[in-house]
């Protein structure tokens, strides 16, 4: 039997799932939904989804609604494809009733947390942020409310003491294709009996604000470099010197500790010695307002040139 199949996601992390469930004889991807293109970089250019590149580039067909609840037209032509599931991973849009009743079977969610777990948008980052050390995958079926459907299975993954964000996207992106695959046929053959999720142990994963992503010297030395690690380019932790935003990439803990809080106290060939509330951290590469990426010696070498 072959599993026919509708995929809704937007962002770089839900393309391998997608290009491996087209390559497979198991599958057949009817159409894909993603988020409407976006203006883009200094030109605002109007930008593709990394999801639906890869439809044009397979002649896959395409639908972009700005939110597939309302737009019952999408709706119909969906319908009309007879799936037997939906698979969502990174869309981006909360999916009505009438949209999850679609399908044969059911939606499956690609969630990137152990759940209940960070339910919402940001669990990737909220685990590293937090210093977790592990975190994983699961798969569920969407149902109306916040991550709450029974989960299919879950597979765990380890956070080492320097994971960022981007490394951490980067293995998700991997191990989730055999785990939708997995899913999807475990459901048909009916060797999955998908779990509800315990009441205990639920926590959210909010987005972002932009206050989290300022450096706060009067915290911890470790939670500034999960910070730095949980929030790596995306958008990146800060701090202002002489009115700039220094975007800091990359740091380390150090057993040490200073008086001068919030003060370069050593500068070395490693990078910048920076006392916190309970520690000392080092600066190792920065992003100055208006500059690219470089050691944080340099940036701060070519502050005391001037």
């Amino acid at each position: 039997m072959t599993i026919k199949i509708v995929y809704f996601g937007t962002p770089q992390i839900a393309l391998k799932s997608l290009e491996y469930l087209y390559n497979s004889q198991d599958f057949e991807v009817l159409a894909v939904v993603t988020q409407p293109d976006k203006p883009a970089g200094r030109g605002k250019k109007l930008t593709m989804s990394p999801i639906k590149e890869f439809a044009l580039a397979n002649n896959i067909k395409v639908f972009q609604p700005k939110s597939i609840r309302k737009e019952f037209d999408i709706q119909d032509e969906i319908k009309k494809l007879n799936p037997d599931f939906f698979v969502t991973f990174a869309f981006g849009q909360i999916l009505s009733q009438e949209v999850l009743d679609i399908p044969k079977y059911c939606t499956i969610n690609l969630h990137a947390s152990l759940l209940p777990k960070y339910r919402g948008a940001n669990p990737i980052q909220r685990a590293i942020i937090n210093g977790d050390k592990e975190t994983g995958i699961c798969t569920m079926i969407t149902e109306l409310g916040l991550d709450c459907g029974d989960v299919c299975q879950k597979q765990t993954i380890a956070i080492s003491e320097t994971m960022n964000c981007q490394e951490l996207f980067e293995i998700i992106s991997s191990l989730s294709p055999k785990l939708i695959e997995s899913t999807l046929k475990g459901l048909v053959d009916k060797s999955i009996t998908p779990q509800k999720q315990p009441d205990t142990g639920v926590c959210m994963a909010n987005k972002l604000t932009k206050e989290e992503t300022q450096i706060d010297w009067n915290n911890s030395a470790q939670n500034i470099h999960n910070l730095v690690r949980g929030i790596y380019k995306s958008p990146s932790a800060y701090f202002i010197h002489n009115d700039k935003i220094i975007k800091v990439l990359e740091t380390k803990v150090l057993n040490e500790s200073n008086p001068k809080i919030g003060e370069i106290y050593e500068a070395n060939k490693e990078g910048l010695k920076i006392a916190c509330k309970d520690g000392c951290i080092l600066l190792k590469k920065v992003k100055p307002e208006g500059k690219g990426e470089m050691f944080a010696r340099d940036w701060y070498n070519g502050l005391k040139s001037r």
